[in-house]
């Protein structure tokens, strides 16, 4: 038996398997399948066929002694699946929201802590704990059992090692791996697989060169990819990640 306050309000075809718990103040998509032993709390607001399974915790109070019960929420976008006792904090007067996007796969035992932006078609792999304000940009993977550090930021089709401690912005197309956290090349086979060119490829390795290979300081490499290289939207996405930075980028690559 399962019990859905009458206030929630769940769309058309969602399906609840028993020993579940879903609170008032939630919304639930159409076509979401929701399994046994789930606990979904106020502020929760879940996109379409959409599929949660069984342990899984949403909207739970943040871990956070700051927190003074002000209203906050968690947003999941359509066709997201969250694997076994996941769980997804409430935000905090910060941003008030905790967003996971569209698309997205949080495998078993992931932890999404209070005002993290992840966006969609994101992969976070199992037992990954994300801490407060992070945010994990589109296509991202990260691997098992990896921790990233509260306020980091993953840039887009960025791709983890797992196992890792993310204490630093992890800037766009990058992999990332070693101890500590090291650049490890563009994540090329990832981007083929989304349809980058391999001339586009070629190109944000040559930004990469110079950010992390040419022994130059971030400022002096930034000039001299602007100088030296033409205007793309994959090279000013990454001037514009690092620019932002503001608990600075992953090392460069050590012998």
């Amino acid at each position: 038996m399962s019990f859905v306050h009458p206030d929630a309000i769940l769309g058309q075809g969602v399906h609840v398997d028993p020993f579940t718990m879903i609170h008032e103040d939630v919304v639930i998509g159409d076509n979401t399948w929701i399994g046994s032993n789930v606990t979904i709390y106020p502020g929760a607001r879940i996109g379409k066929n959409c599929k949660i399974f069984p342990g899984a915790v949403l909207a739970g109070i943040p871990q956070d002694l700051k927190f003074q019960g002000e209203e906050s929420t968690v947003v999941v976008g359509d066709y997201t699946t969250i694997r076994e006792c996941v769980t997804i904090s409430r935000g905090t007067v910060d941003k008030q929201t905790t967003v996971v996007g569209s698309h997205c796969l949080l495998m078993a035992y992931v932890h999404v802590a209070h005002d993290c932006v992840i966006g969609s078609h994101v992969i976070v792999a199992n037992s990954v704990q994300i801490a407060g304000h992070v945010v994990i940009e589109d296509w991202a993977i990260v691997g098992g059992s990896s921790a990233i550090h509260q306020f980091v930021k993953i840039g887009m089709h960025a791709m983890i090692s797992g196992g890792s401690l993310v204490r630093k912005d992890v800037p766009p197309f990058t992999k990332a791996a070693r101890e500590p956290l090291t650049y490890a090349g563009v994540n090329s086979l990832g981007l083929r697989r989304r349809g980058f060119s391999s001339e586009t490829i070629a190109h944000i390795q040559e930004v990469y060169r110079y950010l992390f290979l040419n022994s130059l300081n971030n400022s002096r490499a930034l000039e001299e990819i602007e100088i030296n290289l033409p205007a793309t939207k994959e090279r000013d996405e990454i001037l514009n990640f690092i620019r932002s930075s503001e608990r600075g980028v992953m090392k460069g690559y050590i012998n």
